[in-house]
């Protein structure tokens, strides 16, 4: 099973290949969910395919620049992709991150578009931001972290092969990832690894724009997405609401 559309039923049972993550997706009715689902070339809940927008000022095209995100959706990690632990199920991983979602509270997320290295993505434009969504994907990395598999030998030496400093190599030997709590950086990928300036430019600026007529992002809710098998695209199984409750500004 692969496609996003059949993936809604929450009874499914996925091979042991799997990979679940926890990101954070703007609601399924705002704009938000359209600009980047339309951006990246398809909505990974319904199944729904689009043709992406094209800017003047770029000579490729869009699709060309975003081949890499396009396979993990529209979202922004907050626990990244992981198959779990013996004895776990997925509906226990349901069960175990909507309680988690259900303690969670919702705030607004002012954001800007940024090159960061040498690809383009939208992320938090104050340090508050910045610093609330590295406290909600901690606290969500913390309370389902045991439920993942260790990483096998291969991807952790394939990992521990990067260029990273020692706390990221710590971080990844007892949490199966480098950027996680003081390491970790929200954002939302807008574009492949990009070798151009002028094109990480041309997608700043028309990002820049974009991001100031939709307003802040809303984080009332995360996500749960899964990769039935290797290599195949992720698409967006199960949303989890976050409590009722007034907006605050960050």
């Amino acid at each position: 099973m692969s496609s996003a559309a059949s993936v809604v039923n929450e009874a499914v049972e996925w091979s042991a290949e799997a990979r679940f993550a926890v990101y954070y997706a703007p609601s399924r009715a705002s704009a938000w969910w359209q600009a980047g689902s339309e951006w990246l070339g398809g909505d990974v809940e319904s199944g729904v395919p689009y043709t992406p927008p094209q800017p003047a000022t770029l000579v490729r095209a869009v699709s060309e620049l975003t081949q890499a995100p396009r396979r993990y959706g529209w979202h922004g990690t907050l626990v990244a992709p992981f198959r779990l632990a013996d004895g776990v199920t997925s509906l226990g991983l349901l069960d175990d991150a909507r309680a988690w979602a259900r303690q969670q509270a919702p705030f607004d997320l002012p954001v800007e578009a940024a090159t960061l290295g040498d690809f383009v993505a939208l992320r938090p434009a104050l340090p508050a931001g910045d610093a609330a969504m590295r406290e909600l994907a901690s606290s969500a990395l913390r309370t389902l972290g045991g439920l993942r598999a260790k990483p096998s030998a291969a991807d952790l030496a394939r990992r521990l092969a990067a260029p990273l400093t020692e706390r990221q190599r710590s971080l990844l030997i007892e949490w199966g990832y480098p950027y996680v709590f003081d390491e970790f950086r929200f954002h939302m990928t807008l574009s492949s690894s990009l070798e151009a300036a002028d094109e990480r430019a041309a997608l700043v600026a028309w990002w820049h724009e974009r991001a100031a007529g939709l307003g802040p992002l809303v984080v009332d809710s995360a996500a749960l997405f899964v990769e039935p098998a290797p290599g195949e695209p992720f698409a967006l199984w199960q949303r989890l609401p976050f409590q009722t409750g007034g907006v605050a500004q960050q």
